[in-house]
């Protein structure tokens, strides 16, 4: 009989004590130089295009509904955090 606890040995135990376990996996990927560009690259336009539709909604409030989004909507993709699509 073995005696190794089964959670030792699971793929999805966290790397670190404290880390989420959705991020384990994520903490030990190895990225070429030019994936961690595009990475950057990508949150970089999230950040610009979520500050732009917060600036329309504040100014121009009525584009809004011209763009087909509901305040509810902006208001969800403006909160979220740059790496979240």
């Amino acid at each position: 009989m073995n005696h190794t606890p089964i959670l030792a040995s699971a793929p999805h135990q966290a790397a670190r004590p404290g880390t989420p376990v959705g991020l384990a996996d994520v903490s030990r990927r190895h990225y070429s130089l030019a994936t961690l560009r595009s990475m950057i690259a990508t949150w970089h336009e999230r950040i610009r295009f979520r500050w732009k539709l917060e600036q329309m909604s504040k100014d121009n409030p009525h584009l809004i509904d011209d763009i087909g989004l509901t305040r509810r909507q902006v208001e969800a993709e403006i909160a979220k955090p740059f790496w979240q699509r």
